[in-house]
Parts: structure tokens; sequence; C-alpha cells
């Protein structure tokens, strides 16, 4: 049950009525979680240029990314949009799973990649040295670890505005990864 209300259009300010606008046409919809950054007059837009900001990984890397920082942070909405990105970015359901849980034995540079972004949300930035070294090993940059703290960053912002408000998860919900490994 939500504890703050998706806020409509109409009840949002011009500035954020705009994004509304741009949203709709890019993505057919204004997904909850984005309507209710506009509670705010500068959230949603300060959030949005964060999280489309140039970086060093490619989407299918991000999406490797969030999907092992909502599962840490136990965030069914980010997880259940994170679920149909990953899937629009070719990775299969039984990826999608392994990257939840912070691996991914199917490619060993995006392993390294979910095992550090894991990490450090588990950590809260402690990152361990082995896995650390297993980046680099892995054929990862510094530039790219530095964008990786940041997209964690990112998307912890997110679980936590979910897991504040619990506003509705507008995306076919993601099962708990407990139920599915059982």
């Amino acid at each position: 049950m939500s504890t703050i209300n998706v806020p409509k259009r109409e009840e949002v300010s011009a500035a954020n009525q705009a994004i509304f606008d741009n949203l709709e046409k890019a993505v057919g919809f204004v997904p909850n979680l984005f309507a209710t950054y506009a509670h705010s007059e500068n959230a949603l837009a300060n959030y949005l240029n964060f999280s489309n900001a140039k970086t060093s990984l490619k989407a299918k890397e991000k999406e490797v990314v969030n999907l092992a920082v909502s599962q840490v942070n136990n965030c069914i909405y980010c997880l259940s949009a994170h679920t149909a990105i990953g899937l629009m970015n070719g990775f299969t359901d039984e990826q999608i799973l392994e990257l939840r849980a912070g691996k991914a034995s199917f490619d060993q540079k995006l392993d390294a990649l979910a095992r550090l972004a894991k990490n450090i949300t588990e950590n809260r930035g402690a990152t361990d040295t082995q896995v650390l070294d297993n980046f680099f090993a892995a054929g990862w940059t510094k530039e790219n670890l530095i964008d990786t703290i940041a997209l964690v960053g990112d998307k912890t912002i997110s679980n936590y505005i979910h897991s504040t408000t619990k506003v509705p998860v507008d995306f076919p919900v993601a099962q708990p990864l407990e139920a599915l490994e059982a």
C-alpha cells in the first residue's frame, strides 16, 4: 500500500508537466516512481539528468548494476522495472535472476561487474579488495569503477524513494528471488 500518492499531471508544476509529456512520448506512460519524484519541483529533472548522463557503461552493463543493486536494496519496483528493461536489452529470464543475485556465470566480465555492484551496495561503499581486484582483472577500468559507483548511487536513490513511498508497481511484478531459487 502506498504511503504517498502518485501525483497526476495536473497536480505537478509546469516544469514537471513538461517532463511528464516527454516521458509519455518516449516511454508511452509516466512510470509511477518518476511521477512520485515530481512531488518536488526539482527532483524529477535532477534525477533524470543524473540517470541519463553520459557514462562509460553500455545500456546492458547498466542493467547489470541496476538489477544487483535493486536486489540488495529489496526494491520490488526497481526489480520489476529493470527486469523488463533487462529483457529489452537481450538478457534472458535466467540471466536476469543471476544478475539479481549479483553474479553472471554466462559472462566473466559481467560477472565481475555484478559482483562489484552487489558488494558496493551490501558494504555501503566499503568494497572488498578481492572483488575490486577481480573487477580490474576482468578488463574493467578506473573510469568504469567510478561510473559504476555513480550508478549504484543513482539506483539507490530510486530504491529508497520506493521503499519509503511504496507507490504501486506499474511494470510486470518481479517474483521474489528466494521463491525462484527454491
